[in-house]
């Protein structure tokens, strides 16, 4: 199916790099602002998106809706590079989050408390020497047909590059990116786990899915 001739989808830029860190903070409480779970934005952004906007931007893809970014893919072929910079990214983060912890509210430690005490568990088995992506649109342009226009560009990329398969951890539960949706695309479940910080803040069980799609079979 075309895009309407108002959305765009191209190569990210140095340009995009604040676009993209707004539009993680406001999609990462499932769908919504992460601001009544997390408040600070910078520290959030900065652990998802900081990588491959200013590390590895040359894989990574934004949807224009009107001019404006309204979705991304960030994507990686350098998984043990991008391991080695989240050891110490993720040290740096830490120490910045426990200077700053006096000020944070009771929702933001409650946060913080999930991460050190059951993040780590809540993480399913994935490739670690695979390409890997992640994305996210805002509610208004998930109807525009861009994601599957960004993914496909993103997996030629890969093909490009001599890549093989591909993997993706999304947030999913059954009325959004549920586990067939994924297959739509062409991807295999490989496990999900239960994010047990949204129990009592989401009506249905929320996951972390690992899902793996082989490239060297030609998109139809």
């Amino acid at each position: 199916m075309a895009l309407p001739s108002d959305v765009k989808i191209r190569r990210y830029e140095a340009r995009d790099r604040d676009a993209v860190r707004w539009l993680c903070c406001q999609t990462g409480f499932l769908g919504k602002p992460i601001d009544p779970v997390f408040e600070d934005r910078e520290l959030f952004a900065d652990y998802l998106t900081s990588y491959y906007t200013d590390i590895e931007p040359e894989s990574s893809f934004v949807l224009e809706h009107e001019g404006q970014v309204k979705g991304y893919l960030l994507g990686s072929r350098m998984p043990i590079k991008q391991q080695l910079h989240n050891i110490f990214q993720n040290a740096r983060l830490f120490v910045i989050g426990m200077f700053r912890y006096h000020r944070y509210n009771p929702a933001t430690k409650e946060f913080i408390a999930w991460i050190l005490r059951n993040s780590w568990r809540e993480v399913p088995a994935a490739p670690r020497k695979m390409a890997h992506f992640h994305f996210n649109v805002l509610p208004e342009a998930q109807s525009l047909h861009g994601t599957k226009t960004m993914m496909d560009l993103y997996f030629d990329y890969l093909r490009q590059h001599g890549e093989k398969a591909v993997f993706g951890q999304m947030v999913t539960f059954e009325s959004r990116r549920g586990a067939r949706v994924l297959e739509r695309f062409g991807f295999q479940v490989l496990e999900r786990k239960e994010i047990t910080k949204w129990r009592n803040k989401h009506p249905e069980p929320v996951y972390l899915t690992t899902a793996v799609k082989l490239l060297e079979v030609a998109e139809k």
